[in-house]
């Protein structure tokens, strides 16, 4: 389990932009399980929409992204601290996205991430969001994990 304190230390992303509260299971090279807590107090509610709050298909793909990055780089175990320190994950595509149903404020965005495949600093991973357990979206995410 990670707390957003322990997300921080991996990602580079800081409030507003930070869209992963916790990671509840990590199994590397394999799977990852986070969540964000969706609130009328996210700035993206003041002009998406006014009077009928929908969190935006973006923002969800972005937290996917985001965990996505913890995942890859969390199964690149063999780093040292401070190799660790001088790496960032850049995403290079988002294929296949959809979305399925609308997400609210009060609702709890979970991110289900696994490893499609791996070569070297490459990383295709699967993205799926629920809320309540009702797949929300999805998408097919490309990332790469590069010197700062």
């Amino acid at each position: 389990m990670m707390d957003v304190m322990e997300i921080q230390k991996i990602i580079p992303h800081r409030y507003p932009f930070l869209l992963l509260d916790r990671v509840t299971e990590i199994k590397e090279n394999s799977s990852l399980i986070g969540f964000k807590n969706v609130t009328i107090g996210d700035n993206v509610f003041q002009g998406h929409f006014p009077g009928h709050p929908i969190y935006p298909g973006v923002m969800i793909l972005e937290g996917m992204a985001q965990a996505g990055g913890i995942l890859a780089f969390k199964s690149m175990g063999s780093m040292t601290k401070e190799e660790a320190a001088n790496k960032v994950v850049y995403f290079m595509s988002i294929d296949r996205a959809k979305f399925r149903a609308p997400v609210k404020p009060g609702d709890r965005l979970e991110y289900r991430i696994s490893v499609i495949k791996n070569k070297g600093q490459i990383w295709v991973l699967d993205g799926k969001a629920y809320v309540d357990d009702v797949l929300v979206s999805e998408a097919e995410l490309k990332a790469m994990i590069v010197d700062k």
